[in-house]
């Protein structure tokens, strides 16, 4: 598992500077979400967020919405337990513990492949997505952001819609199995959002992928609360 925060730690370290304070240094993920709490929380937050959702809006969700104190560090006790059950699981899924979520990415590698120009959840892609919904009954007070993505080939129209297609197809699925539709938020992008070459075969491959957030939804952020103040 990927338990640091590497591609927004230059952001966060800056952002924590101009509050005063770099003990997010050598802090683990769970530690993390205590020391944001004590050093701006939210603030904090919704400034890392803004910065990184420029290029991740997924990575964005997940910092942008960050608790803090030790109702932050309750949110990342569970997250950590979350996030192992999914890698587990789902070996090939891209699993990072960022603060106080998860950001799950599928490519064409990893999980939940999608062919040429199709969005049809078949085969691998099923069997994947069919536990992912069972860890979600799980822990049923996280919120789910779903995005799809594409590489840069075809159309920008083009491939707007086939990013929204294949958002929605793993949404429907998901909804399908049981996974109520209000925790779900769906989003595309298109080719707008690479993360890597789109010059190349494998940045290509990577870049047509299918990115989730997973974060506590208002229930656990108010046991989390609770519990930081007994």
């Amino acid at each position: 598992m990927k338990t640091t925060i590497n591609r927004i730690f230059a952001v966060l370290f800056a952002a924590t500077l101009l509050i005063g304070c770099d003990a997010t240094r050598n802090a683990s993920n769970k530690q993390k979400g205590t020391v944001i709490g004590a050093t701006g929380g939210a603030v904090l937050g919704g400034v890392v967020g803004n910065q990184v959702g420029e290029g991740n809006t997924a990575l964005g969700a997940i910092i942008g919405g960050v608790v803090g104190g030790a109702a932050g560090a309750y949110i990342g006790d569970r997250m950590d337990k979350q996030a192992q059950r999914i890698e587990e699981e789902i070996p090939g899924a891209e699993v990072e513990r960022v603060g106080e979520g998860i950001n799950v990415t599928f490519d064409e590698t990893s999980g939940v492949y999608f062919a040429t120009d199709k969005y049809n959840i078949e085969g691998q892609s099923r069997e994947a997505l069919l536990k992912l919904a069972n860890i979600f009954k799980e822990y049923p007070k996280t919120n789910i952001l779903v995005e799809g993505h594409t590489d840069s080939t075809g159309s920008d129209a083009y491939n707007l819609t086939l990013s929204k297609n294949r958002a929605q197809a793993v949404t429907n699925f998901l909804v399908n199995q049981g996974i109520t539709a209000g925790r779900i938020d769906t989003k595309w992008y298109g080719e707008s959002q690479p993360k890597y070459d789109n010059s190349t075969v494998e940045g290509r491959s990577k870049n047509r992928r299918v990115e989730l957030a997973i974060v506590a939804n208002e229930e656990l952020k108010e046991e989390a609360k609770r519990n930081a103040e007994n």
